[in-house]
């Protein structure tokens, strides 16, 4: 630490669809949902985090609620930028006699295009950053895994987030092969919002259904310790009447295999441009699932059938990444091969 440490403050961020999570010094000092609610007429913003979820879905014509990334990726620009610009002031909401210069590692989609890495690296300047360096999610998320990504061996990472799924083999340092799929939990959300139409003609919203995911989500129809029913309230498609509905793991294991299916197939399709020698150390390591689809029950069993390899859930696997992220802004001088 320089002298004048004190005139810059160093945050790592992991920018996500579903959640933003901010690391200080060390610690997770923000981790909220990436929703804003602005103000519909002079776009001023109301709330932001885990304020604006609840006002999801229950909002007023002046008062509009904007997730600013989809599919990983920026898609309302100002939104995004009021996001990170508020995040940041969580940190130390005290006005201080001067803003230190902040320095950011922030991390990205492997799949990212050179506009989607630029729209990142402007709205955080945009929020105020000095600095800003970037690390591609697979990479962040072996780092906070524990995994030594230097070293002569092969490791497979497969991070499914909120709007990507990142599958990358990773060894000496870089990423030897990668596939980003646009398949993840917003999709497992999208999908129990369909199937509750579709099976039980009854309407609920994203909120209800994130909720039946957590409390009753399931890749497999048999699993051990299974959870207790998920009783769904609203009302009928037809007559509007009020509903309620028992939904059962089962079901929402049923409802799910379409996309996890196309994981699956991503996850093959990875393997097959893995170079001989790194498939045998994966083989023999098996493969580390991260990020919230990570916690779905029963994935890793379903993920080790499938392809006859051990799957290991990451500990604490939302926090993998912002973890790895905050690792690599530490060292930015030792990992700077990683960092653009």
């Amino acid at each position: 630490m320089g002298l004048f440490s004190f005139l810059t403050q160093e945050i790592a961020i992991d920018l996500g669809t579903a959640n933003t999570i901010i690391i200080h010094n060390d610690k997770i000092v923000v981790d909220e949902p990436s929703i804003v609610a602005v103000d519909a007429n002079t776009g001023k913003l109301i709330a932001i985090g885990e304020k604006a979820r609840q006002m999801h879905g229950k909002t007023h014509q002046n008062i509009r609620t904007i997730r600013p990334l989809r599919d990983g990726v920026i898609a309302d620009f100002n939104a995004a930028e009021l996001m990170i610009r508020g995040m940041i002031k969580m940190i130390n909401p005290k006005p201080k006699l001067f803003t230190p210069a902040l320095k950011i590692v922030i991390c990205i989609p492997s799949g990212s295009t050179e506009v989607e890495i630029r729209a990142v690296r402007d709205s955080s300047e945009h929020a105020g950053a000095r600095e800003v360096y970037m690390i591609h999610e697979p990479m962040a998320a072996a780092l906070g895994i524990g995994i030594d990504v230097e070293a002569p061996e092969g490791n497979m990472i497969v991070d499914i987030g909120g709007g990507t799924t990142e599958i990358a083999v990773i060894a000496l340092g870089g990423i030897v092969c990668n596939k980003s799929l646009r398949i993840a939990g917003d999709d497992f959300t999208d999908d129990i919002q369909e199937y509750m139409r579709h099976q039980h003609n009854i309407k609920i919203g994203e909120r209800t259904a994130e909720e039946i995911k957590i409390k009753v989500g399931a890749a497999l129809p048999d699993i051990e310790d299974p959870p207790i029913d998920f009783i769904v309230r609203g009302p009928h498609q037809m007559t509007s009447l009020p509903m309620e509905i028992p939904v059962s793991y089962q079901e929402i294991a049923h409802c799910l295999d379409k996309s996890i299916s196309k994981i699956e197939a991503a996850i093959l399709s990875a393997m097959e441009q893995t170079p001989p020698e790194l498939y045998k150390d994966i083989y023999n390591k098996g493969i580390w699932l991260t990020g919230g689809g990570a916690l779905l029950r029963g994935l890793d069993k379903r993920l080790e059938a499938k392809h006859s390899i051990p799957v290991h859930v990451a500990e604490d696997p939302l926090h993998a990444v912002a973890r790895g992220t905050g690792i690599s802004l530490k060292n930015v001088d030792k990992f700077s091969f990683l960092l653009r």
